[in-house]
């Protein structure tokens, strides 16, 4: 049974005349309508965002505490709901899925506790005449782009430091996985917050939404996207000033030296790599294997990617991987890969559409080696389920290899020696490196380098990002 969602603004569930049509890209089978925005909508968010950000700016950080952690409670009493409505836009297995709405209680909890932890530092006078502090205050308005491979973290990457710093919002998450954001933003109504302090809309009609990137009254725009999108929508955002959090594309290279826990790095970085359906800004794209282990290396993660299973319920599954996103990122893919493979690659394992499936848009785990740095699976995103892997014989050269691309937002080292860990980490240029393990979370700032955006999620560093920073001098002496 199909539903009818509506977007929330200035605290009121509204419809719209034209609507999205939600799909399911394991069955195809239609999911949901979600309302196309209207030009006077638009306006009606940011005249709510303005006028919700007045009220809940002034309020204390105890009183935004009660209604947040309202919200959260609300969440967890309509978990499975809002679960079985995220598994059936993204097509994610059940553990996926649970992860992405279990982050967006986390990141509201953590925002309000980080909120709590926040420094407001008094700065020496050196003549002993002015008591100088700094003052942090709620920023402003705040609007938000959200993609669609993990739309509730998303939404709390950015509803957690928003809320807990007294901003307001209009986030639209995206036109392909709007619904349980939607469905969350119709709880929030629950929860009891100031009309307008919470927006959440849906639309995939750019000039319809672009004053919402060039109103004045935007303090804020943020997004997690592609690179591409990002520079088009901070180009139209550049008609008055105001801040930029953008988390943007990216190529990330997996490093695996001589020396380095062979089992350990194949498993962590095939794992890695298909989780999600490779649909991961941080996953590895890229992997250059020392040539003394290149073929065990092939061969193991060959093995490692044979027991991830693209049938669900599969009680002999290791890993479960659901199907890509749409048909034509699925099919583009796969054109890719022919091309590749026709240039002098080498397909390992995958490559194309897996037989048995007479609907959804799924894709065979794919290893391609003998691979060339400059082509086009390995220079570009990939964002798919698959790894390439190129061999090195040069340590000293490995890190400008790593280094020679436009991205920087996450890279993965393996090795047992400390110093090469050290000299890799010092050199590569991401926003994230993780040596001998992936590790992600809340408290650890997420962004990245060159175009793969500027700004932070999570952590600290993101709350701040949400609020001014003022310096106040009082004559004392």
């Amino acid at each position: 049974m199909t539903t009818n969602f509506k977007m929330l603004i200035n605290g009121e569930l509204v419809e719209s005349p034209d609507r999205l049509t939600i799909l399911n890209p394991r069955t195809e089978d239609v999911v949901g309508y979600a309302p196309q925005i209207t030009e006077q909508q638009v306006q009606d968010s940011l005249v709510a965002a303005k006028s919700g950000f007045a009220v809940w700016s002034t309020k204390t950080l105890t009183e935004r505490q009660e209604v947040i952690l309202r919200f959260v409670e609300l969440l967890e009493a309509q978990r499975e709901e809002v679960l079985e409505l995220l598994m059936a836009e993204t097509g994610k297995p059940r553990d996926n899925a649970e992860y992405d709405f279990g982050m967006l209680i986390t990141c509201l909890r953590f925002f309000l506790e980080e909120m709590q932890r926040l420094d407001q530092p008094r700065i020496p006078d050196p003549n002993g005449k002015f008591l100088h502090y700094v003052s942090r205050q709620p920023l402003g308005v705040v609007v938000g782009y959200l993609a669609w491979n993990f739309p509730l973290l998303n939404l709390g990457y950015k509803l957690g430091p928003a809320l807990a710093a007294g901003c307001s919002v209009i986030l639209k998450p995206s036109q392909i996985t709007p619904l349980a954001s939607l469905r969350c933003a119709e709880i929030a109504k629950e929860a009891g917050f100031p009309p307008g302090v919470i927006n959440v809309i849906s639309g995939d009609r750019y000039p319809v939404t672009d004053p919402l990137l060039t109103s004045p009254d935007v303090s804020l725009f943020t997004m997690i996207g592609s690179t591409q999108s990002g520079v088009g929508a901070m180009q139209t955002a550049a008609t008055s000033v105001k801040h930029f959090s953008v988390e943007l594309g990216g190529n990330s290279p997996a490093l695996v030296y001589a020396d380095a826990d062979l089992d350990k790095a194949v498993n962590d970085i095939v794992d890695l790599k298909f989780g999600n359906t490779g649909q991961v800004c941080v996953s590895p794209n890229r992997c250059y294997v020392h040539e003394s282990i290149y073929e065990a290396f092939l061969d193991k993660a060959q093995t490692r990617a044979a027991s991830i299973s693209l049938k669900e319920h599969d009680p002999e599954a290791r890993q479960l991987m659901g199907p890509m996103m749409t048909l034509a990122a699925r099919d583009a893919l796969i054109e890719k890969i022919q091309r590749e493979v026709d240039a002098g690659a080498r397909l390992i394992c995958g490559g194309k559409a897996p037989s048995g499936f007479s609907k959804g848009f799924y894709m065979e785990p794919t290893i391609i080696a003998d691979i060339d740095d400059k082509a086009d699976l390995t220079c570009n995103e990939i964002f798919g389920p698959v790894l390439a892997v190129i061999p090195y014989s040069d340590e000293e050269t490995l890190a400008d290899r790593a280094n020679d691309n436009e991205y920087g937002l996450a890279a993965y080292v393996y090795t047992e020696n400390l110093n090469t860990a050290l000299r890799a980490a010092e050199k590569i240029q991401s926003g994230s490196i993780c040596v001998n393990e992936a590790f992600y979370d809340v408290s650890l700032p997420h962004g990245g380098l060159k175009q793969s955006g500027v700004g932070k999620d999570c952590s600290r560093y993101s709350l701040e990002e949400f609020l001014t920073l003022k310096r106040v001098s009082i004559r004392i002496n």
